[in-house]
């Protein structure tokens, strides 16, 4: 029985906070913090009476060092988990470290201050080098490896879907299904209909900067990046159907690349509808999808914050979206010298995961599996030193795990292949 510090309260976090609720032989004590305590507060209510789990109430600045020492000291956690922005990834590591705290996120760091000098000149130096330009990469969490090594605690990085599960499926084919790995393909269909003309399923901030995006993939170790939506495959998805799809730049092609010994190509692929891009394309061309302050009415505002303030709340979506996801990933490789083909994916229902805990599907596939890294941490069953993503512990584990928490997995051999 443990205690475990979560900070953040959005739709994701609610989804965990309900998920480790469940399982209060291991999570015997929440404290649940955030810049705005209301929003704990009202969780802890909702879920007063239906758990064993002691909730707690804290408010903290995620961006201040000093606040999350303090925080950490005084509730004395065994693993703080970090389901708020990634734009804080790096305060909270830091803070953690001081404490000497194990820590886990969902997502890697990017800046929120894309024009921060600093950060802009390290972010050139690596595009002309790695040569891609996404805004995001695990560089500057990468560099606290030898530090959390040294501190004897653990970092475990992007314990979400994508990324998260698809690096436990990578971990789990090369383990069990291939001598060796050749290409790796991630799909992620989203089928779900919320009934807005635009939303986004999860932070409007970080999901528009991602997908407005140069496209990036990597093939015999170097990085090919291509114009943002500008490679389109279109595939049918169990459950779900025929889908458009388009290449993206996506954080677990970074470690994939680094840890799958002699993986030639690796893609990440997402679905979305013409009107979704019609209405990207609008903002985007209009500067509101811009990270650079603009002056308006004597007062300094970044047209991408203004317009999440605009769209409606990814928490909100849950009740009004139906249809279904499916994630996975389609390996190529060799076994016992033979070619082999397999695709290991989840299909997971909207309207399924509101009934039970109150959310969409995409906030559902991104906490579940945050719980379950907990979970294998606090059992010790996943306690590398040091900085790892997923791909770098047992799969076997974690696999059971989701079966068993609402994620239940396929193999299907020989599928229809992405071209």
């Amino acid at each position: 029985m443990s205690k475990v510090l979560i900070i953040g309260c959005g739709g994701v976090a609610q989804v965990v906070v309900h998920k480790c609720c469940q399982h209060s032989d291991i999570f015997s004590e929440i404290c649940l913090a955030s810049r705005t305590k209301s929003k704990c507060d009202a969780l802890k209510a909702k879920l007063a009476g239906k758990t064993k789990t002691k909730i707690t109430t804290r408010q903290v600045d995620a961006d201040n060092v000093q606040e999350l020492i303090q925080l950490i000291q005084e509730e004395k956690p065994k693993l703080v988990m970090n389901i708020a922005l990634p734009y804080q990834d790096l305060t909270i590591m830091e803070a953690c470290l001081k404490c000497k705290v194990d820590y886990l996120d969902t997502a890697n760091f990017e800046p929120e201050d894309t024009n921060d000098p600093i950060w802009r000149a390290r972010y050139e130096k690596r595009c002309k080098e790695k040569g891609f330009t996404a805004l995001f990469d695990y560089s500057y969490q990468w560099e606290y490896h030898e530090k959390f090594k040294n501190a004897g605690i653990t970092a475990i990085l992007g314990s979400g879907f994508d990324p998260g599960v698809t690096q436990v499926f990578c971990a789990y084919a090369q383990k069990h299904f291939f001598d060796q790995i050749d290409t790796i393909d991630i799909l992620d269909c989203n089928g779900g209909d919320h009934g807005y003309p635009f939303a986004t399923n999860f932070n409007p901030e970080i999901n528009l900067r991602e997908v407005s995006s140069a496209g990036s993939y990597f093939e015999n170790g170097k990085w090919i990046e291509i114009p943002a939506m500008s490679i389109k495959r279109e595939y049918n998805f169990a459950e779900v159907g025929q889908k458009d799809m388009y290449l993206l730049h996506h954080e677990e092609i970074e470690s994939l690349a680094k840890n799958i010994k002699g993986v030639q190509r690796i893609r990440f692929f997402m679905t979305f509808g013409q009107s979704y891009l019609t209405h990207m394309q609008c903002l985007e061309n209009v500067g509101m999808l811009s990270t650079t302050p603009v002056e308006f009415e004597g007062k300094e505002i970044v047209p991408i914050q203004f317009l999440k303030k605009l769209l409606p709340d990814p928490a909100s979506l849950g009740p009004r979206t139906k249809g279904k996801t499916n994630i996975g990933c389609i390996f190529t490789g060799k076994k016992d010298g033979k070619e082999k083909s397999i695709y290991i994916y989840n299909v997971c229902d909207h309207q399924e995961c509101y009934k039970e805990v109150g959310s969409q599907a995409v906030a559902y596939t991104t906490g579940v599996p945050a719980m379950i890294g907990a979970m294998l941490f606090l059992k010790g069953l996943w306690t590398l030193k040091g900085v790892h993503t997923l791909e770098e512990f047992d799969p076997d584990p974690f696999m059971e795990a989701l079966n068993l928490c609402g994620l239940p997995w396929k193999i299907e051999e020989n599928p229809t292949r992405v071209e």
